[in-house]
């Protein structure tokens, strides 16, 4: 199943989430995602602490996809410096992992 990856990236906000979310599924980038939040973001930014509300997306599509779709994110996401981090699927229902693999090929 290691052709499978589930891509996390948040955002600033719902708008940017489901905005840069159905141009990736238009794009065939993506099977899917779920988008998650508000979620409470903490972490070191240029020296301080940030505490920020942001949503979280997780995309599914194949691994071989996973540059064109790290490029398009990045061309199309206003932060500077996203999180976009990908993870290995190494197992699940058959059927739904087929129809990933057949929206994202």
């Amino acid at each position: 199943m290691e052709d499978l990856i589930e891509v996390y990236v948040t955002f600033s906000g719902k708008e940017e989430a489901e905005k840069v979310s159905f141009k990736l599924l238009n794009e065939r980038l993506i099977a899917c995602t779920q988008i998650l939040g508000p979620i409470r973001s903490m972490y070191w930014w240029k020296g301080k602490v940030e505490d920020e509300e942001e949503y979280l997306c997780i995309y599914k599509t194949r691994s071989e996809r996973y540059r064109e779709l790290e490029k398009r994110i990045l061309e199309l996401h206003s932060y500077e410096v996203p999180q976009i981090v990908a993870v290995d699927i190494r197992d699940g229902h058959r059927d739904y992992l087929k129809w990933i693999r057949d929206e994202t090929g």
